[in-house]
């Protein structure tokens, strides 16, 4: 199995968020309130307020903090599990840009029969996207490679492999004059996952590093593709980022399993089955069923 490191995410961290709620199981706990110091943990990319010193590409931390404020002294909760809960829910539903949230609720002063320092719950919350993942490969042990990569997906933080396609075959696509290459072993994954899209890229391009895959040769014969087809609600036109996959849509490996795992997944608007059906019948044919299959129960 191929471990992936998880890749560094900037934070956003406003702590220490003091006031006087009501929450508690304690006819007096509703009756008198109690401090209660809230710590909120923001993980989202900043790169774009860095660039453009814009407010609205990150988050205001003085809303967060009245937002913060009003749930502390809002409608009261037995737990503090339930206030941390809806604490980092309003997060996410609030600042789309958001991927994921830590949220602290410290009840100091709790009813309990013993000294103590603190008592606290943490609460994380992440928001997750649908993607989907080609996988590739024709040099070495093709099937094993397969496996190891949707192994090393599944192994992702916050990261859900919900859906592999059927293997099929393929000739390899080679430029004019150069030499012939082993035929493609390819298949499609579906993920649920709450990586952003550019951390997404860079956990595959890590995996193909794990199997010697270098990116040199164009149409080149490789032990390992991993590309990044699709990431729901996220269209990038960024050379380090392109998404859809700029070529998805016209290449009969990727659409016949990614058809048969989901006839009715969109690609550029239009469903995959549709954009399967326009090519040539000679490219559809050039794809063939293989043997076996790669186990989801495996992941």
């Amino acid at each position: 199995m191929v471990r992936v490191a998880e890749a560094p995410r900037d934070r956003i961290e406003l702590r220490g968020v003091r006031a006087t709620g009501y929450h508690g199981v304690f006819e007096f706990e509703r009756r008198d309130g109690q401090e209660f110091v809230v710590d909120v943990v923001l993980g989202l990319d900043l790169a774009p307020a860095a660039a453009t010193d814009a407010l609205d590409r990150t988050v205001d931390y003085g809303g967060l903090a009245l937002q913060v404020l009003a749930r502390i002294e809002g409608e009261p909760s037995d737990l503090i599990e339930t206030l941390a809960g809806r604490i980092a829910d309003d997060v996410l539903a609030s600042a789309p840009i958001v991927a994921d949230v830590e949220v602290v609720v410290h009840k100091p002063t709790a009813p309990i029969p013993t000294p103590f320092g603190d008592v606290a719950v943490v609460v994380r919350r992440s928001r997750t996207r649908v993607a989907r993942v080609a996988l590739g490969a024709n040099l070495g042990d093709r099937r094993s490679a397969l496996q190891g990569a949707l192994l090393g997906l599944a192994g992702l933080p916050g990261t859900r492999v919900t859906g592999v396609a059927p293997l099929v075959e393929t000739a390899a696509v080679t430029l004019p004059g150069s030499g012939p290459q082993p035929d493609y072993l390819n298949t499609v994954v579906r993920l649920e996952t709450a990586l952003p899209p550019a951390d997404l890229l860079a956990a595959a391009h890590r995996i193909e590093a794990a199997y010697a895959r270098v990116r040199t040769e164009r149409w080149g014969a490789r032990t390992l593709d991993v590309d990044l087809l699709s990431y729901d609600g996220v269209e990038s036109a960024a050379p380090e980022l392109l998404l859809p996959h700029p070529r998805a849509h016209e290449r009969a490996f990727v659409l016949v399993p990614w058809a048969a795992l989901e006839p009715g997944a969109l690609l550029l608007g239009r469903r995959v089955d549709e954009l399967l059906a326009g090519l040539p019948e000679e490219e559809r044919a050039s794809v063939r069923p293989a043997e076996g299959e790669l186990p989801l129960e495996l992941v």
